[in-house]
């Protein structure tokens, strides 16, 4: 995961909204989301390469996500892969902070990351680059390849965009059809930012140019999937819209609670 848009307790009804892209090599295996045969109470993709996810729930109302931190001199020989950090939150019954505690005293085993674990109840932020574990506010967020709200063009767009759909949707009779629409609008802008505006993340002008979008095209890597996540009291909505081919396919469940 590469671009992870969240809103906690900032709207009347769902009390945890996330909105993300999933930027991945186009070759590299993956498996849509759905509820996974070794573990039937989590749902999520799978990347089959490693086995792990970048992003799931549970029947129960556990909620992880990580996305990488970008670092081209960092090598991940020998290391574990980053995809186990939301598989074993999801399989486990830790709560969310007491799990990131756990996999703070092993950053060393891991490449660079950014994980959120939580529930409903409680959403915290943890990276092994940034070495801070965070409890998150009510507010909106946004965090890609570099720390938790750091100011990249992508993350600030999406960030502003949330909100404004957020503001937009706070009539809570309206159902939620609406409001997922929008976030899956919002999560397929392909726009570049302006050279002015890119970080420096040691990959060179044209890669930056290439990665600032939220939405990312390119030869051989690029955005496969989008996924909206609203978590209620009462329910929880996952629908993951996968870009395979020039093609589209949706899938979408509703959880109850």
């Amino acid at each position: 995961m590469c671009l992870i848009l969240f809103a906690f307790d900032a709207h009347p009804v769902y009390k945890l909204i996330v909105a993300a892209n999933r930027d991945e090599a186009h070759a590299r295996p993956t498996a849509d989301a759905d509820f996974w045969n070794d573990a039937p109470h989590i749902l999520a993709g799978r990347d089959l390469e490693k086995m792990g996810t970048w992003m799931g729930i549970t029947t129960t109302g556990r909620f992880a996500a990580l996305t990488n931190y970008r670092d081209p001199n960092e090598t991940t020989e020998g290391k574990s892969s980053r995809g186990e950090l939301v598989s074993e939150f999801l399989k486990g019954n830790d709560l969310p902070k007491r799990y990131l505690e756990k996999v703070s005293n092993q950053d060393c085993i891991y490449p660079g990351y950014n994980l959120l674990a939580g529930t409903t109840e409680e959403l915290f932020y943890y990276s092994n680059k940034g070495k801070e574990m965070i409890k998150t506010q009510p507010g909106v967020y946004g965090l890609s390849n570099h720390l938790l709200d750091s100011d990249w063009p992508k993350v600030n767009t999406g960030k502003a965009g949330l909100e404004r759909i957020i503001h937009a949707h706070r009539d809570v009779s309206e159902g939620k059809s609406e409001l997922v629409t929008d976030l899956f609008d919002l999560l397929k802008n392909a726009d570049p930012a302006p050279d002015d505006m890119l970080p420096d993340t040691g990959v060179g002008l044209q890669m930056e140019r290439v990665l600032s979008p939220l939405f990312i095209k390119s030869e051989g890597y690029g955005t496969r999937s989008s996924t909206v996540c609203l978590m209620g009291e009462q329910e929880i909505y996952y629908a993951e819209r996968i870009y395979s081919n020039e093609k589209i396919r949706d899938r979408e469940f509703t959880i109850p609670l």
